[in-house]
């Protein structure tokens, strides 16, 4: 068995629109389970790359960030899609509480904004997506840690 390498490609983004399409391109390359972890500071683009990957699934109607309720579920015809928002976590262990056990038992998409906020509680990500402000856009810089992951960045062919 060969050591799968994590690969990671990175982008600057121009806008809100080029998020929304990042994600969407995204979306429409991923299918469950998987889960992606997105990183970057309060207003870095998380939740607006979360619309446009939600929409590239097939996703019809707002996406609002979880922040307050600390996950949003999408059913979707072809899959199910829970957005977490970690940063009002107090406490990794909390993830206990809200049945994170059984959100991963289900063959679906989970999206973990501020996972380092998990800590040994989240499964390692299928794909890790660091966004940072550059002026007016992003910089992104996307990660596969696993097959799937890699299937992903194929997909974007960037």
């Amino acid at each position: 068995m060969t050591n799968f390498h994590a690969k990671t490609i990175a982008m600057d983004l121009a806008d809100e629109h080029a998020t929304l399409e990042l994600g969407h391109a995204i979306g429409q390359s991923l299918a469950p389970p998987a889960i992606v972890y997105l990183r970057g500071d309060l207003g870095a683009g998380k939740t607006t790359l979360s619309r446009g990957l939600l929409h590239g699934l097939g996703h019809i109607g707002s996406v609002k960030s979880p922040t307050y309720t600390i996950v949003e579920p999408y059913l979707l015809d072809a899959m199910s899609v829970y957005h977490f928002d970690l940063y009002r976590l107090g406490d990794p262990e909390e993830l206990e509480y809200l049945g994170l056990r059984d959100y991963l038992e289900q063959n679906a998409l989970l999206l973990f904004e501020w996972p380092d906020r998990g800590g040994a509680y989240l499964p390692p990500a299928d794909l890790l997506i660091e966004l940072s402000p550059i002026d007016e856009g992003r910089h992104a810089e996307l990660t596969a840690n696993t097959p799937r992951g890699l299937g992903v960045l194929a997909h974007l062919r960037l």
